[in-house]
């Protein structure tokens, strides 16, 4: 069995997957790095799109129907959500940590302020 790190002959237990704890402590801080670095990038894209959502519902009321080409126009990602719950009639609420948003055709979507 060799280090999946520096492919030196590894001594020891059949399960082992590092030579020593210098490559173990690599591999896991190479892991931690990229980990981060994706989490981060898909953070900014959902802080981005309740941001969105947040503006275009307004302060003063908790639900608004609005074209889907506006959340377009600002740049909504419409792929990126935290979770999702259906309502009594099947339909899918997307949302993004404290807002929703629901689809009703391909030409509106109503934003819901959950808090």
């Amino acid at each position: 069995m060799k280090c999946i790190i520096c492919k030196k002959e590894i001594k020891g237990r059949i399960d082992k997957k590092f030579c020593s704890i210098k490559c173990k402590n690599r591999y896991h801080t190479n892991l931690r790095s990229y980990t981060k670095t994706t989490t981060v990038e898909i953070d900014k894209i959902l802080h981005r799109n309740r941001a969105i959502l947040l503006e275009l519902v307004g302060k003063s009321i908790n639900q608004k129907k609005i074209k889907r080409l506006s959340l377009a126009q600002k740049n909504f990602n419409f792929k990126y959500i935290t979770h999702y719950n259906f309502n009594k009639q099947g339909k899918i609420y997307n949302y993004i940590y404290d807002v929703a948003w629901m689809e009703f055709s391909n030409d509106e979507v109503l934003i819901i302020r959950t808090n």
